[in-house]
């Protein structure tokens, strides 16, 4: 939740900074810069992975420590450190001078406060015994393997986050959330006699484990995860070409996330290095296209009360019927590009700069039938989930691998496909939208997103959509 009220700080309760001493340095450091803010951070995590019938690691980990970040103009200085001490915090205000020699700017108001809280500030590590979570681990390696002849092996994961922020700006405005963060993944390797094939599926948020460690959360976390890989044991090889498909509701908008949400984001638009830049106002989808980001959304993976600057989060319109509408603003970026941010500021860590990043991005619904949109493909490809990809956010150019695939023949879902990789750009495949399903769905809460160098947890979302004429890369000979 987050808080204004100087007596809640984790920080300032001890000899080694006070907040008096850390108001001057920080108000001094920043003076004649156009924005800045001291970033404080404490986190706990844990992770336990069990495969091959046993507990193979359990970690967990404490950090803390703090990055102070000084803009003049479109210069950034950023200096962080794990010791939170007041000689520690003038080192820091030091180094960053040489961002504002020769400047004289005004330090930007602060962001708005807000009573917002999308999540509990109980802490997820705590609130579940050790050995019962080793235990659970257990009973979910053993249900998978019970559940048909042909697993060959179960890998079960889960993870657990505790992070508190606090942020000081020099005008000393306090900001402060905490935030839990859970996750938990299944892998099953099902084999007959001639070949071995695996299916993953995971659930989480910003919950406490109760939601997932629940008997019909992790045996329905299982029963997929088991499903896929039994689908894949039937997989033929893929065909090649171009092709219409059909992508299904929920984790397939992973494909949005990355070939036009990263697109989208401010700092691309402001260097006019993405493939949108420029084209506000103007069609670049498909009519009936509407594309939201949205860290509002209680409880979710990507969501925040306030981002990594302090700034209440928000659904932000980037699409709106095909029309290119909006951008996902960090601070820096919205000032530069004279527009209001909008909560999208983000960070790894105290060791990052906060930089313009996704939340939970998704498409709206439209008015179509799952198998109204499966009946209009006489043939082509029908993608469940996807893995890995990759993105070229100048170009907007994607290939992405289907995890779970199938043919489309004569308007039905026919055999299971393995090998297909969708090869397109992000702007041509939004104008390839020929139908759009009234069953959008949000993912189970397992994603994470990569920037510079930074990852962050992030949600995604869509209804099932049929494009026309994609390019499928196949192993068919």
């Amino acid at each position: 939740m987050t808080s204004e009220h100087p007596d809640q700080s984790l920080f300032f309760s001890n000899a080694e900074l006070d907040r008096a001493g850390t108001e001057r340095i920080v108000s001094d450091a920043l003076s004649g810069c156009d924005d800045g803010e001291l970033f404080l951070e404490y986190r706990q995590t844990e992770s336990l992975v069990f495969d091959d019938g046993q507990l193979k690691s359990a970690n967990f980990d404490t950090t803390q420590g703090f990055g102070l970040r000084a803009v003049a103009g479109e210069a950034t200085g950023y200096a962080h450190s794990s010791e939170l001490s007041e000689a520690a915090l003038k080192r820091a205000a030091a180094s960053i001078q040489a961002v504002k020699s020769g400047y004289d700017g005004a330090v930007s108001d602060a962001p708005p406060g807000t009573n917002l809280s999308l999540y509990t500030d109980a802490n997820p590590l705590s609130a579940v015994p050790f050995e019962t979570k080793v235990r659970l681990l257990q009973d979910i390696d053993a249900y998978a393997r019970g559940r048909d002849a042909k697993v060959r092996q179960v890998s079960v994961s889960l993870m657990g986050e505790w992070q508190t922020i606090e942020l000081l700006r020099a005008d000393g405005s306090i900001r402060r959330d905490t935030r839990p963060l859970v996750r938990m993944n299944v892998t099953v390797v099902s084999g007959d006699d001639s070949r071995q094939e695996s299916g993953s599926y995971g659930i989480g948020g910003r919950t406490l484990y109760d939601d997932i460690l629940s008997a019909e959360g992790w045996r329905d976390c299982a029963d997929e995860a088991l499903r896929q890989s039994i689908v894949n044991l039937d997989s033929i090889a893929a065909p090649a070409g171009a092709m219409d498909v059909v992508l299904g509701p929920g984790w397939p908008g992973i494909l949005l996330h990355e070939a036009v949400g990263h697109g989208l984001e401010g700092d691309f638009n402001r260097k006019e290095t993405s493939a949108f830049a420029g084209l506000m106002g103007e069609r670049i989808a498909s009519p009936g296209v509407t594309v939201i980001d949205d860290g509002t959304l209680d409880s979710r993976r990507g969501s925040l009360s306030i981002d990594d600057e302090g700034t209440p989060t928000s659904r932000t319109t980037l699409i709106e019927d095909g029309i290119l509408v909006g951008f996902m603003q960090d601070r820096l970026n919205a000032r530069l590009m004279d527009k209001a941010p909008t909560g999208n500021g983000r960070r790894q860590s105290y060791a990052h700069v906060p930089m313009p990043r996704m939340t939970n991005t998704y498409m709206l619904s439209g008015s179509h039938e799952h198998d109204e949109i499966i009946a209009s493909v006489d043939s082509g490809l029908y993608a469940v989930s996807f893995g890995g990809g990759q993105v070229d956010i100048t170009s907007g150019k994607f290939v992405f691998s289907c995890t779970e695939a199938y043919k489309i023949e004569g308007g039905k879902i026919g055999a299971p496909v393995k090998g297909a990789t969708l090869i397109g750009n992000g702007p041509d495949a939004l104008t390839r939208v020929s139908m759009i399903g009234n069953d959008m769905q949000l993912d189970s809460g397992i994603g994470t997103c990569g920037k510079a160098g930074q990852s962050v947890p992030v949600g995604v979302g869509q209804p099932t959509l049929r494009l026309n004429g994609l390019t499928v890369g196949g192993t068919a000979a």
